[in-house]
């Protein structure tokens, strides 16, 4: 196994948004104002769309674009969980899930008796929330409703402009590949579940990582490659359509990336952080950090596997960064290419089905 991580970096460009609100604000005295989140770092404000609430996008997109049949959510009492099988629903195997369970299984003796039996998977799928790149102040919209007879009923909700980054990661050897001994963080799949993916066609593969008290080599689950490309190549080309969003219907908002960079490495490290950065005055300017990228570029040439691949909406950039950005492209030409956002992702997706292992 080779460690094999799609990562991804983003770039969004909204005008009046509110995506991802945080409840009642606390600056107006009116019993129904909306806060956007925000949060605060070295003394300035910056807007941000929660990890969650990203993920939310994402897999609505992927049920409504790509006709992915969603795990049936449960609830009892306090807790809600899915139904907890990757193997019928995609989403549980890219998103993860954790739930508590019985099954019948049966004694030496041959009775049949219940077990409790819990299953986790970590999400092949990891992201960071989306934030603002500048420092931005929202701005407080004072409504009202006022078509009823009598007073008009006020109301404030927070709005602002902003460019925000995001960054994911894919592990592509993790998609579609299940563990199922007794170990905390480790057990993905019950033993009847185990045992009916076999039934299936799933095969067993050795786990490189991770060996028994005796030096045993474990053993995990792994169905088809083609189900298994079918599920990664969705979720990337799931970036093209991705929409959401708090108040759209008076704030809608295009959440599609204007810029992204994507590349298959062999490490699990995140390289894109900082690539796009803010300066001037209060933090308020927006900067592509086009030599952060050449940077980045060159000091994980090893951890690279295949291009890299950078996309941008036509008028995203200015033309001095814009034209920065090429000089970076054509001084790397040998292992990246620049092309628009949507050609990017179909591109790397080409690129992608010759790695899945």
């Amino acid at each position: 196994m080779k460690n094999l991580k799609t990562q991804g970096f983003v770039l969004i460009d909204v005008d009046v948004a509110a995506l991802n609100n945080a409840g009642k604000t606390e600056n107006t005295d009116l019993d129904n104002g909306v806060a956007t989140k925000q949060i605060r770092k070295n003394g300035r404000t910056f807007p941000y769309v929660s990890g969650q609430a990203w993920r939310y996008w994402w897999r609505n997109t992927l049920q409504k674009d790509f006709d992915w049949s969603l795990s049936p959510v449960i609830r009892e009492s306090k807790i809600a969980f899915t139904a907890a099988d990757p193997i019928e629903y995609a989403d549980d195997d890219i998103f993860g899930y954790m739930r508590a369970a019985s099954e019948e299984v049966t004694d030496d003796k041959g009775k049949v008796k219940k077990e409790n039996v819990t299953v986790t998977r970590v999400s092949p799928l990891k992201n960071s929330a989306i934030i603002s790149v500048a420092s931005v102040r929202p701005a407080e919209n004072w409504s009202s409703m006022s078509r009823q007879e009598g007073d008009a009923v006020p109301y404030t909700k927070q709005e602002y402009s902003a460019i925000m980054k995001g960054m994911f990661s894919l592990d592509l050897e993790q998609v579609g590949t299940f563990a199922s001994y007794n170990k905390t963080g480790f057990k993905n799949l019950s033993e009847k579940l185990r045992s009916d993916a076999i039934e299936k066609g799933a095969t067993e593969i050795v786990d490189d990582h991770l060996v028994g008290a005796k030096g045993e080599a474990h053993k995990l689950v792994r169905i088809a490659k083609e189900t298994r490309t079918k599920r990664i190549t969705e979720t990337i080309a799931a970036l093209k359509t991705i929409g959401g969003g708090a108040m759209q219907t008076n704030n809608m908002a295009d959440v599609t990336p204007k810029f992204l960079i994507l590349a298959t490495m062999t490490s699990g490290n995140h390289p894109f952080t900082h690539v796009a950065i803010n300066s001037g005055i209060d933090n308020a300017t927006f900067l592509l950090n086009t030599e952060g990228i050449s940077e980045v570029i060159t000091d994980y040439a090893a951890q690279f596997l295949g291009t890299i691949y950078i996309g941008i909406r036509s008028g995203f950039l200015d033309k001095d960064t814009s034209e920065a950005l090429k000089d970076v492209v054509e001084k790397h030409k040998a292992n990246v290419v620049l092309t628009s956002v949507n050609d990017a992702i179909d591109k790397y997706i080409e690129q992608l089905i010759s790695q899945i292992p």
